[in-house]
């Protein structure tokens, strides 16, 4: 049902619920809101909006860009904005997958404005959302990726086009531990754990594998088929029939267990903290600073929350090149946890952190990417005739790439570290 107004929790402000309600309040409504968050001194206003235009992607919301004047223009006032409402009444599949994910994002987006923030983020100019109808609205900065020193925009599992992907993501690594240290030492809000509770029993039972132990053998059935058909497509190692027949074998295993690995992922409370769910490098933007010197912001709070580490990792790292997950993720473990310790935060022993990582990816795989062919068939079915991953056919569906991309990455490390007898060392604790 279409809502035009809702009233927010945290300001009481009457905030409009999609981009008609805002046209209709205008410039009104933004300076209202704008001085009501401190984001615009109260002698100040909004003039006029100069811009006022649908930005369509993403998987949840609408989204709008807006360009404004002040009445008195300020040093640090950004005249470009990013508007995000957390409903999309014109898709009712955008609409109820994303509604419940902004509360966090509006959280997050008030203690971002405090002193010493501890990474870089969009500046938020006003964030409030209705609990219950999950109306909310967000508004930041916008990211003028290709502009004034900002690089073009990274698309997710394209990392082929940077000749140097693991700068990047030693950046992306460093900002996850430096916001999770701020937590874990309170130099951010004090009352982080009543606006991003956690309760390890609920995370333990979150998203459950959806697949029962005949679907699973169904779909390792259909892998088994996707590689012969697209074997030039993924590493040799995760196409060979002994690996097939291994998983086959081991994954009814993680599905027998699934409550006892989850339960041990949320067994370690130095290994909880806020942080990004899904800092994958699109959800970045990149800078050169005087030196020459990568630098990083994250973008797209949405799920924000605590959560073991080993997910945020997972959620930053998922579209990397498969080399870096070969030869650099021991390095990116030990920049984490120095940057963790560094900061103020727990000293993570390395081991653990990998065990948690390993296992959280074997989940990933059985509840989720075991799946991939069929989504990757249904997406691009032409996806066998591509001549390599780096086909432009690739360019023409996100979704097919993203997942035969990290498909490729879960069961390489699947493989590789070997997730079975991972498992088997788990239970014999």
């Amino acid at each position: 049902m279409l809502m035009d107004f809702t009233r927010g929790d945290t300001t009481g402000l009457r905030i409009p619920a999609h981009a008609e309600a805002l046209r209709a309040v205008g410039e009104d409504f933004l300076t209202e809101a704008f001085r009501h968050f401190g984001s615009l001194s109260p002698d100040n206003a909004v003039q006029r909006i100069t811009r006022f235009e649908n930005c369509p992607g993403g998987s949840t919301g609408q989204k709008l860009l807006l360009s404004v004047e002040y009445l008195q223009p300020e040093p640090g006032l950004h005249t470009d904005l990013f508007v995000k409402f957390s409903r999309d009444f014109s898709d009712p599949v955008r609409d109820n997958r994303g509604k419940y994910e902004m509360e966090g994002e509006v959280r997050f987006a008030e203690i971002s404005r405090l002193p010493g923030f501890p990474i870089n983020v969009p500046a938020a100019y006003f964030a409030d959302y209705h609990h219950e109808s999950h109306t909310g609205l967000l508004i930041t900065q916008k990211i003028t990726y290709g502009v004034n020193g900002i690089e073009p925009h990274r698309p997710k599992c394209m990392d082929h086009e940077i000749s140097e992907p693991l700068v990047y993501y030693r950046e992306i690594i460093k900002a996850l531990a430096r916001i999770a240290a701020a937590h874990k030492s309170g130099r951010l809000s004090r009352d982080i754990a009543t606006q991003f509770p956690f309760d390890a029993k609920v995370a333990a039972a979150a998203d459950p594998i959806p697949f029962d132990a005949q679907q699973l053998k169904d779909y390792v059935a259909q892998y088994a088929d996707f590689v012969v058909r697209c074997r030039h497509l993924m590493p040799a190692n995760i196409t060979a029939p002994a690996f097939i027949a291994r998983l086959d074998r081991e994954i009814q295993s993680f599905l027998e267990h699934e409550a006892e690995i989850k339960l041990f992922l949320q067994s370690n409370p130095d290994l909880i903290a806020l942080c990004h769910w899904n800092a994958n490098i699109d959800n970045n933007w990149f800078w050169r600073d005087a030196s020459g010197a990568i630098c990083c912001g994250l973008i797209d709070w949405g799920r924000v929350g605590q959560m073991n580490l080993a997910f945020s990792i997972w959620g930053s790292l998922s579209g990397a090149p498969l080399e870096l997950w070969d030869h650099h993720l021991q390095e990116l473990l030990t920049l984490f946890t120095t940057e963790l310790a560094l900061h103020g935060g727990p000293k993570l022993d390395i081991a653990e952190l990998h065990l948690h990582l390993m296992l959280y990816i074997a989940l990933m795989a059985v509840s989720y990417f075991i799946a991939s062919p069929s989504r990757i068939l249904l997406r691009l079915p032409e996806v066998a005739r591509a001549a390599d991953v780096r086909d432009p056919v690739f360019k023409t569906n996100e979704t097919a790439r993203n997942q035969l991309h990290m498909c490729a990455i879960a069961m390489n490390l699947w493989d590789r570290h070997d997730f079975g007898a991972l498992l088997k060392d788990l239970l014999a604790r």
